[in-house]
């Protein structure tokens, strides 16, 4: 009975609870309907919707549309052939859906996107987005050397001084961060440039800013927090090891010792560091071990198929190297910034779009120059502090002092200083004031496109506009301040301050000063038809007539920077397999006389798809494999410095001759320059190669350019070519004009391979990317008298010096070697080798040494790697370069006279290790034949750095179910890590500056 009861009491329970849980699990059906949109604007045929969760799927028709009925909130999947899978959320709200390309293949080049795979013309891109999932950075060209080919962070194809272009407006690319980039784009040869004109002589990088899309509003944020730590210090002598060396020089100058025994031995012992100052700029009380920077940044983006929109808000806080005393404990570095973009799509003719940037930017630091200071002021000069507890019980006068002291520091202490050193970092840090620098820009772009297809078929009209604003100005309370120098005694047996002198007065007048005002502003426009047609379906040309410009003005300077140009575009392939294309403009400049102010220069480009040819079908090693050639002539007066160099020049002299008349000065008329109306135009002569190809079922990708470029008539005075009256040193006259003589060549390749392989369960990517650029001075305006210093035929980087011959080492060997002319030497100076035997050390004996890798090393390459497995990325890049040669020419390494001495003077030559020494010997004058430019002092800049590292981790969707998160990552990184060198204690240091650093990184990203 008890069982049947029971059995009563569930049926009960089930069936008064079971139909309540079933209606609670039937969740509410919604319909959606519209039109799949490709990323032309056009409706696509065949997209298919999926909802795996209601297990249906449907396809678009031919006008794109589509209709399904699914469960509300469900992941909704629609997808086309050649198009990104999209996924959103379904949503009563969803009608028209738009896609993009598949891998983002739209490049934007000059004035227009096209197929990534119809590139030619020595053209690179990076999808930043792609990037940033798995190697986060804020600078916008952070590690881009190891991702594409011919960029070397200096350069491209070797030419300094590139355009950076955002969203098609000359701008500072600091300007923009890449949590905000879509795209950048390289446009390194002469025909993908050409469009642009005269400023873009020597390359472009495009910068493409996200954009809104037709979707669910979503919100995207990241958190980050990092932290710097020095790599390495300058380490320099403290002050007892200083006076022994400096004793040291005195004795090689036959002088006598400055510093006693006694002396040395009271700083040595570090007892009283307040009367034997001692002090070491880069200890742990001035100089953080680390210090951390804070990022935030949200950004939020959707919209419809009327409008859709993008907003990324960003603030970092940096803070200072300088440790926290005085007004250096409030040092830090803040940036914040807004950026919109909106699309608008007002009718079927009109559609525009609209771009605003503000940013704010304050840096507030201390009213010296501290690292300047750090590499200048030798350790026993003054002591930073001076204690008052220190002072005799009896000393009235220097209480009266203290007592009217506005500067009392931590209670205890006031300001050290000397009669020679009033002033100092220390005292100006603790009492100097402080300044902030202020930054506040803003920049606007507008853009209009017209459909003008009911005028003649395939006709489209596109406009922007862009007015940028820029201010900075530096505000300061700058404070007078004693500093105070001790008298000292120890008669009671410990030391005492037995009176104090005051240099300097405390004052502080609470007055903001303003300094430093800049303003810049520019404008550009830019006006365009574009045309486009199909014919026969294999038959696809296009067209684009276009007028640009932009002008630059700058504060303190009269003439604003100008570039207008007209542009001409004629594009053709056929079946996408063979295609030509032209590039010309006609551009102005008003650097030059009436005549030679304008300029027409054609580029051409040809390519051919050769996969796409029948006796390459049976080669299934080869996916695809594309050839190009482009080549043609760029004018440029970029490297024109200034306006009216084709003008005479004559200055009218007050005073300067003396006349006839007793006690009286006539004025004269004198001349400056020669005239030469016929100044113009440099021209960029190139001729490049391209190969792009796809290989072994996609394990290997090669991007590959082979370039050869000639800037001929490069703008000088040149003396060489004219007789030498043109040019008098009294009276101060110059005939000489200016002229196009000069011809610089560069030629080399670029090359970014990469492999792709699943193993298993991951996936690997492995990145190799370089640039190989030999260069040449090929003309050149000289006249030396001997050959072996021609410029002419060397490269343009060249470092020229004398080259050493070990030590002098004794006064036999200098008075048997040749006669020395920088300066008298002596044993342990630099022997010098006589280039062309006259018996005479002296300029002409200088010769080419190697380059110096100013516009990049000769090879320079970069390595990435990407290893994904389940959830876990990891991703690192190399970056590298050989061939290059640098100077060590900083006060670190030239010491003579009363300078600060680094202990690159314990290895100085004395007579005791003559035959080991690696310095010259000290000196307490000047050093004229030791500290000039020679291979004695050259070193290697080969180097592989450790660029980055980053490990992410994605939170599986399953976990998030539950959560108000979409996607959420945490990512741990780290930058600069390592450098493997032969010379890396060199090129780690930092003299003068603060001090290069590591960077490790915690971060969080999540959507919503």
């Amino acid at each position: 009975m008890r069982y049947i009861q029971l059995k009563i009491v569930l049926c009960f329970v089930l069936f008064t609870f079971l139909p309540a849980k079933i209606f609670a699990q039937i969740d509410q059906k919604i319909n959606l309907a519209g039109i799949v949109i490709g990323s032309e604007g056009k409706p696509l045929e065949n997209a298919t919707i999926v909802s795996k969760k209601d297990n249906i799927t449907t396809a678009t028709d031919k006008t794109g549309s589509y209709s399904i009925s699914v469960t509300a909130n469900t992941d909704i999947e629609i997808s086309a052939i050649g198009y990104t899978t999209l996924v959103i959320k379904a949503s009563t709200d969803i009608t028209d859906i738009n896609l993009d390309k598949e891998n983002s293949s739209l490049v934007q080049i000059a004035f227009k996107k096209q197929e990534s795979k119809d590139l030619i013309g020595g053209i690179s891109f990076v999808n930043v987005p792609e990037i940033l999932e798995k190697n986060y950075t804020t600078s916008s060209l952070d590690g881009v050397q190891a991702l594409v080919g011919g960029y070397n962070n200096e350069s491209i194809w070797g030419m300094r001084g590139y355009l950076v272009l955002v969203d098609g407006v000359p701008r500072d690319i600091n300007t923009v961060l890449s949590t905000e980039i879509e795209q950048i784009t390289f446009l390194k040869g002469v025909s993908a440039i050409a469009l642009y004109g005269s400023r873009a002589a020597k390359g472009v990088i495009y910068i493409t800013t996200k954009k809104g899309k037709v979707q669910k509003q979503q919100i995207t944020t990241r958190f980050d927090n990092g932290v710097f730590i020095p790599k390495s210090l300058p380490k320099y002598l403290g002050s007892a090891e200083y006076m022994h060396y400096y004793n040291q020089a005195r004795v090689n100058d036959g002088l006598d010792p400055t510093y006693s025994d006694e002396t040395i031995y009271n700083y040595s012992t570090g007892k009283n560091p307040y009367r034997y100052a001692d002090v070491n700029y880069y200890a742990p009380e001035y100089v953080k071990k680390f210090y951390f920077n804070y990022d935030a940044n949200v950004e939020i983006t959707g919209g419809n198929k009327s409008a859709q929109y993008y907003t990324v808000v960003n603030f970092s806080s940096q803070e200072d190297p300088l440790q926290d005393f005085g007004e250096a404990a409030k040092n830090k570095n803040n940036r914040f910034n807004v950026r919109g973009n909106v699309d608008l799509r007002i009718n079927d003719r009109f559609s525009a779009t609209i771009g605003a940037n503000a940013i704010y930017s304050n840096s507030r630091g201390v009213n010296t120059d501290y690292w300047n200071s750090a590499a200048t002021l030798r350790p026993y000069l003054f002591s930073p502090l001076v204690p008052i507890s220190m002072i005799e019980s009896t000393d009235d006068a220097s209480m009266a002092l203290v007592k009217n002291s506005n500067y009392i520091v931590d209670g205890q202490y006031l300001l050290g200083g000397t009669q020679l050193n009033p002033t100092n970092p220390f005292a100006a840090i603790y009492a100097g004031g402080h300044n902030t620098f202020v930054s506040r820009q803003f920049q606007f772009n507008t853009g209009i496109n017209v459909e003008l297809g009911d005028v003649i078929n395939g006709l489209t009209f596109h406009t922007d506009f862009a007015v940028d604003y820029s201010n900075s100005y530096n505000q300061s309370y700058n404070n007078s301040y004693a500093t105070y120098e001790a008298s000292w005694n120890n008669y009671a047996g410990i030391d005492q301050i037995t009176s104090l002198t005051k240099y300097g007065k405390d004052s502080k007048t609470g007055i903001e000063n303003i300094s430093g005002s800049s303003l810049s502003q520019t404008v550009a426009f830019s006006g365009q038809f574009n045309y486009k047609k199909k014919i026969n379906e294999h038959n696809n040309l296009s067209a684009m007539l276009i007028g640009s410009g932009f002008q630059q003005s700058f504060s303190g300077v009269y003439h604003k920077t100008s570039n207008a140009n007209l542009g001409l575009n004629l594009s053709y392939n056929f079946d996408q397999k063979y295609f030509a294309e032209f590039n010309g403009a006609f551009v102005h400049s008003a650097k030059f006389a009436k005549g030679n102010r304008e300029g027409f220069y054609p580029t051409a480009s040809l390519g051919w798809k050769i996969s796409e040819e029948n006796f390459m079908k049976d080669l299934t090693a080869v996916n695809s494999l594309k050839l190009s050639v482009s080549g043609g002539v760029l004018n440029t007066d970029l490297d024109v410095s200034n306006y009216y160099l084709y003008e005479s020049i004559y200055n009218q002299t007050d005073g300067a001759w003396f006349s006839w008349r007793d006690g009286a000065l006539n004025r004269s008329t004198d001349a400056r320059r020669g005239e030469n109306l016929d100044l113009g135009f440099a021209k960029r002569k190139e001729l490049s190669f391209g190969l792009e190809g796809v290989f072994f079922k996609n394990l290997v990708t090669l991007n590959t350019n082979f370039f050869a470029n000639e800037v001929t008539g490069n703008v000088i005075q040149a003396s060489t070519l004219y007789p030498n009256y043109f040019v008098t040193g009294f009276p101060n006259t110059s005939f000489l004009p200016y002229i196009n003589y000069n011809n610089d060549k560069r030629i080399g390749f670029d090359f970014d391979v990469r492999f792709n392989k699943k193993v298993g369960n991951v996936d690997l990517a492995l990145g190799f990317t370089g640039t190989y650029l030999k260069t040449e001075a090929s003309k050149r305006a000289e006249l030396y008298d001997d050959s072996y210093q021609n410029r002419q035929g060397t490269a343009l980087d060249g470092l020229w010096g004398l080259r050493s011959d070990g030590f002098f080492k004794d006064a036999l060997d200098i008075s048997s070697s040749p006669s020395q002319t920088f300066g008298q030497v002596k044993p342990g100076d630099i022997k010098y080798i006589d280039q062309n035997g006259d018996g005479i050390i002296n300029n002409r004996d200088e010769v080419y040494l190697g380059r110096a890798g100013w516009n990049g090393a000769p090879f320079t390459f970069g390595i990435n790697f990407t290893s994904k497995w389940n959830n876990f990325t990891f991703f690192t890049i190399f970056t590298g370069q050989t061939g290059a040669y640098a100077m060590k020419n900083s006060s670190y390494f030239w010491m003579d006279g009363e300078d600060k001495y680094s202990i690159n003077v314990r290895d100085s030559w004395t007579e005791e290790n003559k035959e080991t020494a690696s310095y010259p010997r000290l000196t307490s004058l000047n050093s004229d034949n030791n500290f000039r430019s020679s291979d004695f002092w050259m070193y290697s800049t080969n180097r592989v750095n450790l660029s980055k590292v980053q490990l992410t981790y994605d939170f599986p969707k399953k976990m998030l179910q539950k959560t108000f998160f979409n996607e959420l990552s945490v990512y741990a990184l780290g930058s600069n890590l390592l450098t493997l060198s032969q010379n890396r204690d060199v090129m780690e240091l930092s003299i003068g500056n603060a001090p290069q650093t590591r960077y490790y990184n915690l971060g969080v990203k999540a959507l919503f």
